[in-house]
């Protein structure tokens, strides 16, 4: 970049706050010693700015605070107050004389940080509600969720229909589908804390409160409807057992009406008593269940009396299964998709344990497991009761004990049952016939060793159904109603009791089952019912697949095993079977959510989760960019758009190759010139050369140039004009300075200002430095044609080709909000850098190095970064070597002060005339953070000679306190020496990582 001799520059410095510093008066320590220059500790309360244990990982009391879980965290901790980030503002700013320590960056809600101990030992634990595990919360309750009436009396009659073969493939096609669902829902499920709400909750943080509230209201209506079927089903078993017993109360109608009604008002008290009740229920339910299958599974094995035999039941046969393996159409609905719409609803229900994600102990793991184990597990229980029974029972049979072909005058014996000593003739002549599984619908109580065992497990798996949906439904209800994005429903989100149970919606709901109870006519609303669940599983693929193609990195799920385009896939086979199913019921389900949606997008809330859709508006086009303005910011979408000081960008291709390696496709990158004022220089920084360049280069980035009177004056511009809306900059990228020794100290001097007005507008800060340079320049003619760059060959540089099997070595030293860790995890989502492993390096202490590396580790697990290696330096404490410290005093000879007194020419102050200048003062004020660069390239050296990237957290000099030569010394002796390129990166002490979903 073109500098010319320093001048005035804007006071940037003057926009970073109206709150100062206050000095600490520290004791002068002896000579190498650590001190205390910018020490502020406090209690771990509300003003807290850095625990004692940073003098563990950092080796020296500072204000600048190691990595810490609590600076990423939104919960509380009882007993114990939340640490907090110290702000850029207090790392950075101009001491003062006067004034109290400033503000904490991060506000606090103010619960458990203003008390003091004496106060917290009086006040009470909060009570720890009930939790659930995968097992019971999840599996259990999915499973029981998923079997259901047609198990029991729909399955053997359509293996009747399609044979085995296909109703096999009806089985495992649907279960596919739900299958993917699972997945998706895994996906999402993982990618971050998931709270209350299931199902809504899920496709509301991911796709917005748009398509989330419609979903979210319907589902909820869903299951309150749905709890109104399963309660019929149950309540017309029992009447059909009365009738058998000559028992009624009023008539058939009546009779299912009133038996619903007071078994929903059962339901309701269970679920009122509490979700450990409720999940007892679940538990005896499951229990009823496993012992039916059991009795069916021992009735297929025991020798077939003569009058199961009459029914058509005899036992295990080839010949049996050989015959009903192909299939054997009937009726109106004999087909393929015919048995298909009936089956797919059976297969529904693995929503069941999400929707009560609220009440999980670890969703992240009990969602994924739980709900793939239970579609497992019954896709597992049909097939195997699909075989058996196909196996075990001939399609017609009449009942008639008289049937055997010895008491029959018949020679032409028709059908299967003849091989066995049984003639049915008449009555599959006649189509007449009761029995066999193409016409009785109770076989498997017929086959089970004891048939009450069946109605059992009819009546536990309605049961369980209908009280399934009974909690699901409040519980998304009471979510959607806190998100208050349709008006008067906030009334039923007031929760109660230790689990914040919505008692409001459970009476809702109970009013909602009632009514269509006393309707008793659902045949016309369940098809709508059915297409409302689908609607749920088509979105929650295609927020699977939106967020993964947003590209976001917000998007680091845990659960890897899922596919974009299988999630894509689960959503448009979804759409489609709701139209198989019922192409009316689709069409108004898909009304209703066009009329939901269209709301919210009038009413806009405001809300901001986060979601994909406000990742992918980033990566429309320009038209889109005003709209952003209307969308806040958000830690998920966070994303390193680089301003990158490269001048020319051809004059130093390494620096803008290595930003576009982690920008390219997922942010913006702008690069930048500052060209000294004159005709040619304006005209070029309007010319159309530069992105030329970078386009024939595939770099994406735009360019912007200026022209200014000095280097940092046209960077304060550049930091203060650039970008578009919300596709501004927030991370700037500047080469190192390698002439600083030779150059004019006013140009080192701005230098360091270019760095000090970026920390001062809130930039992040990275400074890339390479054994070989990166100025290029000399190989260029660019100054003679501008138009020439592009027919110049583009030089190769070393992040151009793949990186193999090297390490990536971050030294995660000071807590920056997670930039640091945030560009070697996009590193390696390149190719070129895929096959890098990343070592983070902390500072420790050797009494507690494992202690500590567990400690990182689990907050860079909850991070999902997948970076696995974690090594504690406790020797970062030792002094360094003599002959470097030597070294390092070498550099700083000839800008130290060699006296005080003031300039006889203007009567200033040498400090204040060369601001760059050193005192003594100054050296031993900043004596700790010196040996501190020194001892840190000693460990460089000793760790990460062979790396292919170093990624080091830059040292903060505090304006007015450290001179630009001192600082550029520090920047110096860190980064000397070393072989791999170093980055020197700094955040502006702002999270732009989270492990929470919303």
């Amino acid at each position: 970049m073109a500098e010319v001799p320093a001048m005035d520059t804007i006071p940037v410095s003057t926009q970073s706050g109206k709150f100062s510093v206050s000095p600490n008066v520290g004791e002068k320590e002896s000579k190498y010693s650590y001190s205390v220059d910018d020490k502020y500790f406090y209690n771990c309360d509300v003003n807290s700015m850095a625990s004692t244990r940073s003098e563990v990982f950092s080796g020296y009391n500072t204000l600048d605070a190691p990595p810490n879980y609590d600076f990423y965290t939104k919960t509380e901790v009882y007993g114990r107050s939340r640490k907090t980030r110290p702000s850029l503002f207090q790392l950075h700013s101009i001491i003062q004389e006067e004034g109290s320590p400033p503000p904490l960056y991060e506000e606090t809600d103010g619960v458990g940080h203003g008390n003091s101990s004496d106060e917290e030992g009086e006040s009470q634990p909060p009570i720890e509600p009930t939790r659930f595990g995968w097992v019971q919360g999840v599996m259990v309750r999915c499973m029981l969720n998923i079997w259901g009436v047609i198990l029991y009396l729909r399955l053997p009659w359509i293996t009747a229909q399609a044979g085995i073969g296909l109703a096999w493939i009806i089985i495992l096609l649907s279960s596919c589908i739900t299958g993917i669902t699972g997945l998706s829902t895994s996906a999402i499920a993982t990618n971050g804390k998931v709270k209350g709400g299931g199902t809504y909750f899920l496709i509301s943080r991911s796709l917005g409160p748009e398509l989330g509230g419609s979903i979210g209201l319907i589902f909820a209506f869903a299951n309150a409807v749905a709890v109104a079927m399963h309660t019929v089903g149950f309540a017309e078993t029992v009447q059909a057992l009365m009738q058998e017993n000559n028992a009624m109360m009023v008539d058939r109608l009546n009779d299912i009406r009133i038996i619903g009604v007071i078994t929903v008002s059962c339901l309701l008290l269970i679920s009122l008593a509490g979700m450990e009740w409720e999940s007892k229920a679940q538990v005896l339910f499951f229990l009823v269940i496993m012992v039916s299958f059991a009795s069916y599974i021992v009735g297929t094995i025991m020798p077939a009396t003569p009058q199961k035999q009459a029914k058509g039941f005899f036992s295990y046969k080839a010949g049996i299964f050989a015959a009903n393996f192909v299939p054997s159409w009937r009726g109106p609905e004999g087909s393929f998709f015919g048995m298909f719409s009936i089956f797919f609803p059976s297969a529904t229900g693995i929503l069941a344990g999400a929707n009560i994600s609220g009440d999980l102990k670890d969703p992240a793991v009990a969602i994924p497991r739980g709900t793939l184990l239970s579609i497992f597990w019954t896709t597992l229980s049909y097939l195997i009761i699909s075989a058996t029974i196909a196996s075990c029972v001939v399609r017609d049979a009449s009942g008639d004990l008289n049937g055997t072909i010895y008491m029959s005058n018949s020679t032409d014996c028709v059908g299967l049952a003849c091989q066995y000593g049984w003639d049915f003739s008449e009555c599959i002549n006649n189509k007449t016939c009761t029995y066999g599984i193409s016409n009785y619908y109770q076989s498997m109580s017929m086959v089970s060793a004891f048939g009450p065992l069946i109605t059992a497990g009819i009546f536990g798996a309605t049961l369980s159904s209908a009280l399934a949906c009974l909690v699901s439904a409040p519980k998304v209800f009471q979510c959607l109603c806190k998100d208050r994005l349709y008006p008067a429903i906030g009334f039923f989100g007031k929760g109660y009791g230790k689990n914040d149970e919505p008692i409001r919606g459970y009476l809702l709901a109970y009013i909602i089952a009632v009514c269509f109870i006393l309707i008793a006519e659902l045949n016309t609303i369940a098809p709508i019912i059915s297409n409302f669940f689908l609607c749920s599983y088509a979105l929650i693929n295609f927020s699977c697949f939106h967020a993964s193609i947003t590209n976001s990195p917000g998007w680091r799920p845990s659960f890897r095993f899922y596919s974009k385009w299988l999630s894509l896939l689960g959503a448009i086979v979804s759409v489609v079977i709701m139209f198989l199913l019922t192409w009316w019921a689709a069409l108004i389900a898909i009304g209703i959510i066009i009329f939901l949606l269209a709301y919210v997008l009038y009413k806009k809330p405001g809300v901001n989760w986060g979601s994909s859709v406000q990742a992918s508006s980033y990566n429309m086009a320009l038209s889109y960019s005003v709209g952003l303005n209307n969308i806040e910011d958000h830690i998920k979408n966070y994303r390193p758009q680089c301003l990158v000081l490269s001048g020319p960008p051809s004059f130093r291709p390494a620096v803008v190759d290595f930003v576009s390696t982690f920008t390219k496709n997922l942010s913006m990158m702008m690069c930048g010139n500052v060209d000294s004022p004159s005709s040619e220089s304006t005209e070029a920084a309007h010319s159309n050369s530069h992105v030329t360049w970078l386009n024939k280069r595939q770099v994406r980035s735009f360019y912007r140039g200026v022209v200014a009177v000095d280097l940092r004056s046209g960077v304060q511009m550049l930091l203060q004009a650039s970008g578009l809306g919300r596709m501004k900059p927030n991370v700037l990228v500047l080469g190192y300075k390698k002439n600083w020794r030779k150059d004019k100290p006013c140009c080192m001097d701005n230098y360091i200002g270019v760095i000090h007005d970026a920390f001062d507008l809130q930039y992040g800060v990275g400074v890339l430095r390479m054994k070989e340079g990166l100025d290029m320049s000399h190989n260029m003619q660019a100054h003679v044609d501008p138009d020439a760059l592009v027919a110049e060959l583009q030089p190769r540089t070393v992040f151009q080709s793949k990186q193999g099997k090297k390490t990536i070595d971050v030294y995660w030293l000071s807590d920056d909000g997670g930039l640091t860790l945030l560009i070697p995890y996009l590193l390696t989502r390149k190719k070129r850098w895929a096959r890098c492993k990343v070592r983070i390096f902390v500072g420790g202490d050797v009494q507690q190095v494992e202690e500590q590396r567990k400690e990182i580790m689990a907050l860079i697990t909850k991070f999902r970064l997948r970076f696995h290696d974690v090594v504690v330096l406790p020797d970062i404490n030792e002094r360094p070597r003599p002959e470097n410290v030597k070294r390092f005093e070498d550099l700083l000879q000839p800008y130290k002060v060699k006296n005080m007194h003031k300039d006889g020419q203007s009567g200033i102050p040498v400090t204040e005339s060369c601001p760059w200048m050193v005192s003594d003062e100054d050296l031993e004020r900043n004596k700790a953070k010196s040996l501190r660069q020194i001892r840190l390239n000693e460990i460089l050296q000793d760790y990460s000679r062979d790396a292919a990237l170093i990624i080091v957290t830059m040292p903060v000099g505090r304006r007015g306190a450290c001179p630009s030569a001192l600082y550029m010394a520090w920047l110096e002796t860190l980064s000397c020496d070393l072989r791999p390129p170093v980055f020197l990166v700094r955040g502006n002490q702002q999270n732009v990582l989270t492990f929470y979903c919303q």
